[in-house]
């Protein structure tokens, strides 16, 4: 993303930038984004480094994806079904689980997000975007 953008208008993804589930399931929502709703940018990255501090979450930890969404932030379940909610197809029919209570949809998360390194693998480093997909990508 070039610098002279607003980017404070943008739905951007922090994620955790080494976690092989983490990276494809950003490479599922590039896929289901035709309207480019949104920006990716690594946890690890000094953009997402910024933005954890700026919270005031450990930027130390990648346990969970973030969404910046309008001068929101959603964490956990909340930020994957605002995410499904702008995808194509019938991932938009995802965001009826907002329903279930938090502490039950992010204990799930939780439970994923504690052994996605175990169960999908992780990176040495994170993720260089292609040039093609620079442009969706805050610190590219």
């Amino acid at each position: 993303m070039k610098k002279s953008e607003n980017i404070e208008n943008q739905d951007i993804l922090l994620f955790d930038g080494v976690c092989n589930l983490c990276n494809s399931s950003v490479n599922f929502i590039i896929d289901h984004d035709p309207k480019n709703y949104f920006r990716f940018a690594a946890l690890q990255s000094d953009f997402g480094q910024q933005k954890l501090a700026e919270l005031g979450y450990n930027t130390e930890e990648f346990d969970s994806l973030v969404l910046l969404s309008k001068g929101q932030v959603y964490k956990k379940s909340s930020a994957a079904l605002r995410i499904a909610r702008k995808l194509s197809g019938l991932y938009p029919l995802l965001y009826i689980f907002m329903i279930i209570p938090p502490f039950i949809r992010h204990g799930v998360y939780d439970i994923i997000g504690k052994n996605r390194y175990k169960w999908w693998g992780k990176q040495d480093s994170c993720r260089i975007p292609t040039p093609e997909l620079r442009s969706r990508f805050v610190d590219a």
